[in-house]
This record gives structure tokens, sequence and C-alpha cells, in this order.
């Protein structure tokens, strides 16, 4: 019994795996040896059986003698439970076979509809079953739905196509007819007779426009299908019914539901009222040289709508043409005209030859000496044009000596500002108060060396007229909060008061260059409080009425609306016979070698000339010892649109880039655990930049490799592919930072590594030139720490 049950249970557990492999897999067939095995089980089962038949026929032999009523009672029992466990075995395995099999019937089924469905309607999977067969049921239900939606669009889509199509093989036939075309009557009857039918219409009447003693008209010229009875309307005045009207309003007139008695349009077989009718205005340029009017039994579709609008709009150039072409045929006969006239009167022209003739020689004699002079002035001519190319020549090399220049410049200044911010900061606290003052005298020179160069840079750019001019709307109270953060530092420091004033009723914009007016007034009052020790400066706006430049046709001068940015101090004055003369480059008030205030004396020169570019100018009022007044004046404009007046290129100057401040109004870089433990790539081919990014890098945690070049820092870049950011210099050796970049983002490992382009010659476009080709951001020498490490924290964040 132990074995028969061990037999019966190892045939259960066939039929379980059986199902559960169906369900894995619904397109598996049951192999053969399944069966074979389940059925060779079974065999066993029943020998197993026949083997306790007939030992339980031995044992009843014995107990024969002892009871026969006992013997029946077992036999019976046995014979019952050998029934009920055959027949609950094929039961069971019956119904687990072929509730499967019924499961998998419906979705084969389902699957074959499928096939032969037009996937506009496909059929479902009931679901109602659980485990595998319930999830395959789902998936297939929403990949129908998905299949229903795409063959919609895809019907939608082809349909869009063909009336594409359709319309664009009309438009193409209506244009075959333009060649032919003489007149305008023959545009309008050709036309009419061929765009009627195109939209299915059965009534159509062409109106071309005339004039009438001042007075426009609409003149029926052309028609198809027309009845007599409709000649009653063949002129209508702009303005008049809805052909007029159309004309008027220069916008297409859709009419449906057309009343019964409103037109007739017939045939040999009788005749009827149309249902929809269409006006459509032909124009040329903005003016309505014609009107067509299209009626039909059936409504107009959308396409044939888009049919008539296109024709439409090509209908008024040809129209145009062979107007004009019409004119030009006129004044040629004209000219026919005439020249048979010039020829009668050429005859009598012959009898005054003679006379003429000895002036005519006088008149060469003339001549040949004003050739003679002509020859001389061409050969001037030549040479102012070979002189002007010199100065253009000359020009361009002094453009670029100064960029050249710049970065010549700037290169060291990097490494001399970046060792003397570094050192500043006293990290290790060993620099005495006057090493560290030397530090500072050391960075604060090399930062107005710096402004140095940005100066001469703009006066150069100004002279050549290349000093880009960008207008855009200004805010007055974005601009006084910009100067407020500017100054009011500077004057807490030098304890001389500082106060803004605008006058009320400005309007809240204007339009200017904004880049520009910073510059001068950052100018303005930086001369303000230089030369002002005690007492206030002020910044005052307000609208004022100014005289401009060149007098009226009736001999009164021009007088326009301005906006005056004063700037008034208590300063020091300037002598009267000086207000001119400190606006010349390198002139200062005081020019002696022994005066008591710095600077370059370019401020105020540069200033003017900006102020020239953006259409206005700059007054000065002053008294020795008692303060000055600076007033720009600028046009106060809200919607005319100065045009740039500058070109391309020239040295792009640090004001366009960032400002370098004092190591005193400078803060400590406080530590960033982002920064902490990156690996940085620097290549660059300057040892000094090198050895002073170098330093400001590891003091602040980071692990720095280096590369002379672009061709070995790629190298430098494979060999460490952990690198986590690069700052790459641009003007190298070998492989310029250019090329470099754009090979570092071929490769597919460093598509998205972070790379800070650095450069010193700060070109027009250098920025744009860097992104191109490859930069993740860009920062100019000499490079600010705070800025740089700022830049690096973004890009190594994300």
């Amino acid at each position: 019994m132990e074995k028969l049950k061990t037999l019966h249970d190892t045939y259960n557990n066939m039929g379980q795996q059986a199902l559960v492999e169906k369900k894995l897999n619904k397109d598996i067939e049951i192999p053969d040896s399944f069966w074979k095995d389940s059925e060779l089980l079974r065999q066993r089962m029943m020998q197993i059986a026949d083997i306790l038949y007939r030992l339980q026929s031995q044992k009843l032999k014995d107990e024969l003698i002892g009871s026969k009523d006992t013997y029946n009672w077992a036999v019976t029992v046995i014979y019952s439970y050998l029934a009920i466990a055959l027949v609950i075995g094929i039961g069971f395995t019956f119904w687990i076979i072929r509730s499967i099999t019924k499961n998998l019937n419906k979705i084969t089924d389902v699957m074959k509809r499928a096939t032969t469905s037009n996937f506009d309607s496909l059929p479902r999977i009931d679901h109602s079953a659980k485990g595998e067969l319930g999830e395959i049921a789902v998936a297939f239900n929403k990949m129908a739905n998905e299949l229903e939606k795409h063959s919609k669009l895809e019907k939608q889509f082809l349909l869009e196509a063909e009336e594409q199509s359709w319309l664009n093989t009309k438009i193409a036939e209506i244009a075959t007819i333009y060649p032919e075309i003489e007149n305008v009557a023959m545009l309008a009857e050709l036309l009419i007779t061929k765009l009627v039918p195109m939209v299915e219409a059965s009534f159509g009447v062409f109106y071309i426009k005339e004039v009438e003693e001042d007075q426009y008209y609409l003149k029926k010229i052309s028609s198809y299908a027309s009845l007599d009875k409709n000649k009653d309307y063949m002129r209508f005045r702009f303005g008049e019914g809805l052909v007029g009207q159309c004309a008027l309003e220069k916008r297409p007139i859709l009419l449906s539901h057309v009343p019964d008695n409103y037109i007739r349009v017939g045939s040999g077989t009788g005749e009827a009222s149309p249902k929809n009718i269409i006006i459509l205005p032909v124009q040329f340029e903005n003016h309505v040289l014609a009107v067509i009017e299209i009626a039909s039994f059936t409504s107009f579709s959308p396409l044939q709508v888009k049919l008539l609008e296109a024709v439409n709009n090509n209908i008024g150039i040809k129209i145009n043409s062979i107007v004009n072409h019409m004119k030009v045929e006129k004044l040629l006969q004209e000219s026919q005209a005439l020249t048979e006239e010039l020829q009668a009167q050429s005859e009598e022209l012959q009898l005054q030859q003679e006379e003429l003739r000895t002036t005519n020689e006088k008149l060469e004699e003339q001549y040949e000496a004003s050739e003679q002079k002509n020859v001389e002035i061409e050969k001037v001519r030549e040479e102012l044009e070979e002189k002007a190319q010199q100065l253009e020549l000359s020009s361009q090399y002094k453009s670029e000596f100064l960029a050249n220049m710049s970065h010549e410049l700037r290169t060291p200044l990097n490494s001399l500002l970046i060792l003397a911010q570094i050192l500043s900061e006293n990290g290790q606290g060993n620099l005495t108060a006057k090493q560290q003052e030397y530090i500072r005298t050391i960075y604060s020179s090399g930062n107005d060396l710096l402004h140095l160069i940005n100066d001469i840079l703009d006066l150069a750019k100004v002279e050549s007229g290349k000093l880009d001019i960008n207008i855009k709307e200004v805010e007055l109270q974005e601009l006084e909060k910009f100067i407020h953060r500017q100054f009011s530092p500077v004057a807490i420091q030098t304890n001389v008061g500082f106060t803004t004033e605008l006058e009320e009723g400005l309007s809240e914009t204007f339009l200017t260059d904004e880049q520009r007016l910073q510059q001068i007034l950052k100018n303005l009052l930086s001369n303000a409080f230089k030369f002002t020790e005690v007492g206030n400066v002020t910044l005052r706006v307000q609208k004022v009425i100014k005289n401009a430049s060149g007098p009226l046709t009736n001999g009164k001068t021009k007088r326009k609306t301005m906006l005056a940015f004063s700037v008034i101090d208590t300063g020091i004055g300037i002598e009267e016979d000086k207000q001119v003369s400190i606006f010349d480059a390198f002139i200062q008030e005081d020019g002696t070698t022994s005066r008591q205030y710095g600077g370059t004396g370019l401020g105020l020169s540069i200033s003017r000339e900006m102020a020239h570019l953006l259409g206005g100018f700059i007054e000065v009022s002053s008294k020795k010892g008692k303060g000055s007044t600076f007033t720009l004046f600028l046009p106060y404009s809200q919607k005319t649109v100065v045009e740039n007046t500058a070109m391309d290129e020239a040295a792009v100057t640090l004001y366009e880039n960032e400002t370098f401040e004092t190591v005193e109004i400078q803060p400590k870089r406080c530590e960033n655990s982002i920064l902490n433990n990156k690996k940085i790539l620097i290549v660059d081919d300057d040892i000094r930049n090198v050895y002073a990014l170098t330093i400001a890098l590891e003091e602040n945690g980071m692990e720095v490799i280096v590369a002379e070049n672009g061709r070995e820092g790629i190298e430098v870049l494979k060999n460490s592919p952990d690198t986590d950011l690069i700052l790459m210099d641009i003007m190298m050796p070998e492989m310029d930072g250019f090329e470099a970049m754009r090979k570092i983002r071929q490769t597919s490992e460093f598509k998205t590594l972070p790379i800070i382009a650095l450069t010193a010659k700060a070109m027009k476009r250098s920025r744009e030139e860097c992104l191109e080709a490859g930069a993740t951001d860009y920062i100019s020498k000499p490079i600010n720490l705070d800025q740089l490490f700022s830049l690096m924290q973004v890009w190594l964040y994300q």
C-alpha cells in the first residue's frame, strides 16, 4: 500500500509539472514520453493492486477456513478502495488537462481571429482566468488597444497625405495655364473654367478691378455656367453687395443655406439654386485686384477651401505681372510713335549740325583737357585707395596686436593674481602682518594692471569703430539697485555720503545698451569718489529737453527729450581751462609727476566715446575746490531700436566677463565637500599657470594631474579614466584646446565629463567657440579662484 501511495503521488506530481510548464509557455507541446511515463505508472499501480489482490486472495484462502464472511467483506472493501483511487486519479488528471486545453484553445482562437482582422476592431481575450494565462490575456488586450490606436493614426496620416498630394496636384494643374496667358481676360477665362470643376462647383464669376473717376469698381469679365438672366450684376462698387464688401474688407465670404431664389444654375434638363457660395478677394501687396465668386450644390470641403486659398495667393501675382507687361507694351508703342516723330525732327537738327560743328571742335578741346584732369584724378584716387588699404591693414594688425598683447599680459597676471590670492588667505597662519600687506599690494597692483589692459583695449575698439552696442530695454529701478550694490561699500569705506535720486514720472524702462551705460556711470562715480574726500556724491536721473545737433529748415534749433544722468560731487573740482582736455586719452586734471591722485586718464575718454555710440554726449560743470557735475545725456526712447554700430572682433574686455576686486572687499573661500578628493586634469603649456592652479586646487583637497598640450592631455585622460573634471587651456602647441575637446567628446566614455575652458586671448565669441568645441563652461584669464571653484562645484555636483 505504501508503494502504491508513492506511485500515486508521483503520478499526481507529473500532472502538476505539466500544468506549470503549460502556464510558463502556452505554446509548449506535452511530449509523448510524458504520456508513456504516466501510462507506465498507471500500469505499475495496477500491477501492485493486482499483487495486493493476490496476496489478499491468498490470505483470504488461508482465513477462509476460519471465516468466510470475513473473507467476503475484505474482498469488497479492497475492490472499493481500488475503484475509488483509480476514479479519483483518472478524474483529477482529466480535469486538469481539460482545463488547460480549454483556456489555450480560447487564446489560440482569439489570436487566429486577430490575424484576420483589419486592426480597427481586434477581438479581446476574456481574462477571468488567473495565473499566467490571465496575465497573457491582459497583455494581449493591451496590445490590441495599442494596435487599434496605431491603425487609426495611420489611416488619418494616409488621409492627410492623400489630401496634400491632391492639393499639390491641383495647384500644379492651375500653374500649367500661366505660361499661355497674354492678358487678364484670358487669365480669367482659363482660370474660372479650370477652377470651378476642380472644387466640384457648378457656377463661377471672375470680377476685375477698374478705376473710373477716382472710384473703384469690380467688373465681370468671365463666368462659368452663367445664365442670361444673371447678366444684371455686371459691375459692383467697392462695398456694394457681397462682392464689393469682400473687396472692401479684403477677406473671404462664405454663404451656406442659400435661398432658392438667390441665383439659378441651369442645364438642358433643368435648373436649381446652389446651396453654398464662396467669394474670394484676389490681392497683391495688400491691394485687391480682383474677386472670384464660386457657387456649389454641395458644401465646400476644408480641402477644397484650402485649394481655393492656395490658388488665390498666386493669382494676384500673375495679374500684377500681366498688367505690368501690358503697361510696358503700351509704353513701347508710345516710344515707337515718339521715335517716328524724333526722326522727322532729326532732319531739322541736321541743318543745325553745321552750326554746331565749330562749337563742337571747341568742346572737344575742352574735353581733352578734362580727360587729362580725369586721369590725374584717377591717379590720386588710386593712391587714396592704396593708403586706405594700408590703413585698414594697419588697423587689422593693431587689433591682432592688442589681442595677442592681451593674451601675453593676462597669462603672467593669471599666476600672479592666483598665487597672491592664495597667500593673502594665509591658510597656514605663518605670514606676518607686514608680509600680508606686501601680498595685498602685489594683488592690488596686478588688479590695476589688469584694469589698465581693459581700458586700453576698450579705447582701441572705440577708435576703430568696433565696440559692440546691444540695445535693449533697461529698467531704471534695476539700474539704481546695481549702482547701490557697487558704490555703497565704497561710500562706507571712504566715509562719503552717497544718494541716488530718480525724478517722478519717469518711465520704468527705456532703450539703450545697459552694459555700456553701467560702464560709463561706474567711471563717473569712481572718479567722483576718488576726488571727494569730504561731503557727498549724488546720482540724479531726470528727463530734460536738450538742443540736438543741426538746425531745422525754418532756422530754429532742434530740441528733443533726453534722459540725464548727473553725477554730482563735493570734491576738489576742475579748473575751467582743463574741463575740455580731461576727456582726451591719458590726460588728467593734474598731469604732473607729483600728482596726488593716480590713474591712466582713460576713463573719461572711453566714457565720452561710448556716450556718442549710444546717441548721447557728456557735459561737465565744475569750479575749483567746489566740486563737479558730470552729466550723461542719452536719447529717451521706448520704441525706436538703435542699430548696432559695431562690427565683429577685436579683444573682449574684462568688463564683459567678470570683475576682480582687491584682496580687502574679497571673502575667504570656504571648504566644500564636493571638491574634496576629486581628480582634476590641468592641460596647459604655461608652467606658471600650472604651478599656481595646482597649489590652489591641492589646498582645497583635490588631486591634480597635468598635461602640457592637448595631445598629451588625451593620453593622460585615457590612463586616468577616473578623472572628475578637466581645466583646458585653449592656446597650446601641437594640439590646441579646441581640437583636444573635440577628440575627447568623440569618446563615449568622456561625453559627459565636465570640461572648463581657460583662455587668456579673450576674443569676441570665445565663449561660443569653446562651447561649440565641447566645453561645459568657460572662464577667462586671469582666473578668479572664487569663480573657478564655484563653476567646479556646480559641474561636479551635477
